[in-house]
């Protein structure tokens, strides 16, 4: 590995120092404006900007531009355009103008868009945003795009993220000039994404078509060893991984990602890399390419990443947690409690902001993280519960209990860490501990959102969360703002805001039956699955709130409700049909060639000895049969519901049938099978098995 970390840092990136060295000093100030306060682009500088880029670009060895965009695939698009132009003489020039730059016409025609547009409506545009560093990938000058139709409408993840920092932003100045900031001319939000994955052996991984259509394995018997001795959580790197994290770290930092933290996670073969703090828009980008680089990686090791949330029954599955923050442009973080008392209660303010807008918009939170895959993960041991609730730690709960009562507060004094043994020093303990089952916990300058999963676009759980905290600022500042006595205005509001939502708050164990009980006491919803939350998302309230603050429309937030039922659908779907191939062409047939063997077995035995016990033959033989014809009524079971959910009338009412009707049915035929797989000899399985899978690297 290159050691000149500094110098290798963001190499491939035409980021801000770059651009200094790059450009003219009035276009890049222009520029860095334009970054800086969301400000709209000058279109006179984009020609020397776009001519920067295409030099800077090829010194590194690119040879064609791409318009780098997110349609509503979970996943990334691209267009890759040469720089070359014909030139007299049968010669060529690079040629890369600000039009081209500022605008790209991919074929939109194929792409999810929930009926927005027609598959005979092709045409779609990509706009440059300014806001995320243009890099150099594979030869190619990549340009971070937003994605929209013909017509106008957002087809894509980046859109809806843009507004919703602009509204957060234009929400929040209003609250910061209340309190006397004059300086700060934008607030911005900050996302770290900590990234969850497994890896396994790349031979292991081409033997399974289940893994190989659906990222997951759909049908697998438990290994003798899980992760019941905890040996694997932060335990050593094995050589491989090591190799593999060590080239994965280098080509992130290339691009300007700051990978700071890796190691061993909970269950077997499952590992996690956290990034540091960045705006929300590089993050999510950043984000998707940590994906991308993961498993081209991997690749090369000999390995494969996966990214679904729960590729193995029975060990932990992988999320992805969203530690969200908010400052200003001057570098104050507003989730930092201050050391003055009108510093905390702006801290106080911000903070009931957030605790209104999860209790507010809890289901959109809920929706914002809900998929087929996440399905898995939701509720199980590894993973927060489905039902929404914060945890503040107990100093800030009782500072919230003080303020609803009128009582003072009594705080705990923040106590040394001290471990007896003389040559280990003592150090300040953290205000609270930490709740791994709370699905947004405050982490002290932060808040994590923990129901993400692993595979998905960071996007919409980040849309929701700045617009629906972006309307607890936009009805506080409403209120302040027409007070005659401000602090009097900000103590009833502080006060009436935690009263009213006190419910959402919970410090306790959110995997406990009592929860739940208690959580539906509360009147917190608990959907459960991914067609229930589906069926909130275009509630009158929240098409209410995206419409408010220019984040979505109605026509795009019910286009997106259709593509997530389709979404949902397609995947059940694909797994129903790999279950279907798996189970009739490979493994009811090698079960049935193994008790064959048995049968032969027994017979020859009898033959050699007469009266030989071969109860041992003919009960294994027996079992097997019963289970054989069990999943072969299963599997008939299956198709015939598989194709009567497809043929279902309405996308909520095919996903309802898959949830309904096929799902029970996949579980029965798996457990059918993996009980086959315990008596079935090796040789003769047609797949490898969890051992093999989970501890070959």
């Amino acid at each position: 590995m290159n050691k000149n970390l500094p110098q290798l840092f963001g190499n491939m990136v035409f980021n801000e120092e770059v651009m200094r060295q790059r450009l003219p000093r009035e276009v890049s100030k222009s520029l860095m404006k334009t970054m800086e306060e969301g400000k709209e682009i000058d279109p006179s500088i984009a020609d020397v900007v776009a001519n920067a880029m295409k030099d800077w670009a090829i010194e590194k060895g690119a040879t064609h531009y791409t318009h780098w965009f997110q349609p509503l695939t979970g996943a990334t698009a691209e267009k890759h355009d040469s720089f070359i132009s014909p030139a007299p003489g049968g010669q060529i020039v690079m040629e890369f103008s600000g039009k081209c730059l500022i605008k790209g016409e991919p074929d939109a025609s194929s792409f999810p868009s929930g009926g927005l547009r027609a598959t005979f409506e092709a045409r779609g545009y990509t706009a440059w945003d300014p806001a995320s560093y243009a890099f150099v990938k594979d030869g190619t000058l990549y340009i971070p795009t937003a994605f929209c139709s013909y017509t106008g409408e957002a087809l894509d993840s980046k859109t809806p993220l843009l507004r919703s920092i602009d509204a957060i932003s234009r929400e929040g100045m209003r609250i910061l000039r209340l309190f006397g900031d004059t300086t700060a001319k934008r607030l911005t939000t900050t996302v770290g994404a900590e990234q969850e994955y497994f890896i396994i052996d790349k031979a292991m991984f081409e033997k399974r078509r289940d893994l190989i259509y659906t990222g997951r394995t759909l049908f697998g018997a438990p290994a003798p060893k899980g992760q019941e001795l905890e040996d694997h959580y932060f335990g050593p790197l094995k050589t491989r991984i090591a190799a593999f994290m060590a080239e994965l770290d280098e080509e992130l930092w290339k691009l300007g990602i700051l990978s700071k933290t890796k190691h061993n996670e909970a269950a077997p073969a499952q590992h996690e890399l956290a990034p540091i703090f960045t705006t929300t828009n590089m993050s999510v980008d950043q984000n998707l390419l940590i994906m991308i680089y993961m498993k081209r990686i991997a690749e090369k090791h000999g390995l494969v990443c996966l990214l679904h949330e729960k590729p193995f029954a029975g060990v932990s599955g992988s999320g992805k947690h969203n530690n969200w923050s908010v400052g200003t442009d001057t570098g104050k973080n507003l989730f930092k409690p201050g050391k003055t008392p009108a510093e905390n209660k702006q801290f106080l303010l911000m903070l009931a902001a957030v605790i209104k807008a999860v209790d507010d918009y809890q289901d959109l939170l809920r929706i914002s993280v809900a998929h087929a895959g996440n399905d898995h993960r939701l509720g199980a041991a590894e993973a927060p519960p489905a039902i929404v609730s914060m945890f503040i730690g107990d100093d800030l709960q009782a500072v919230v209990d003080a303020i609803v009562s009128g009582t003072d507060f009594k705080g705990s004094a923040r106590g040394k860490m001290n471990l007896g043994i003389p040559s280990v020093p003592t150090f300040t303990k953290d205000t609270s501990d930490r709740n791994r089952t709370s699905p947004f916990a405050f982490t002290g300058n932060k808040f994590e959102f923990r129901m993400l999963g692993s595979s998905q676009n960071i996007s919409m759980p980040n849309v929701v969360l700045n617009t629906a905290v972006a309307e607890s600022f936009r009805q506080f500042a409403d209120v302040l703002e027409k007070a005659a006595d401000f602090d009097t205005a900000l103590a009833s509001l502080i006060k009436e805001t935690f009263t009213k939502h006190q419910r959402i708050l919970f410090n306790g164990n959110g995997y406990s039956e009592e929860w739940e009980r208690e959580a539906a006491r509360r009147g917190l919803s608990n959907l459960k699955t991914t067609p229930e939350a589906i069926k909130t998302f275009t509630a009158e309230k929240h098409v209410a709130l995206f419409a408010a603050h220019g984040v979505m429309s109605e026509v795009e937030m019910k286009s997106r409700e259709e593509i997530m039922y389709e979404n949902y659908a397609k995947v059940i779907n694909i797994e129903a049909q790999t279950m279907i191939e798996m189970a009739g062409r490979d493994i009811i047939p090698a079960v049935t060639r193994y008790a064959g063997h048995v049968a032969e077995a027994a017979n020859a035995k009898q033959q050699f000895v007469k009266n030989v016990d071969v109860s041992c033959e003919r009960d294994l033989v027996t079992r097997l049969s019963a289970l054989t014809a069990k999943a072969y009524e299963t599997l008939g079971a299956l198709r015939e519901a598989d194709n009567r959910a497809k043929a279902t009338v309405g996308v909520d009412k095919i996903a309802e049938s898959f949830l309904e009707n096929v799902i029970p049915l996949m579980q029965s035929l798996r457990e059918t099978v993996d009980e086959m797989e315990t008596l079935t000899a090796t040789e003769y399985w047609p797949v490898p098995g969890y051992g093999e899978l989970l501890f070959s690297v």
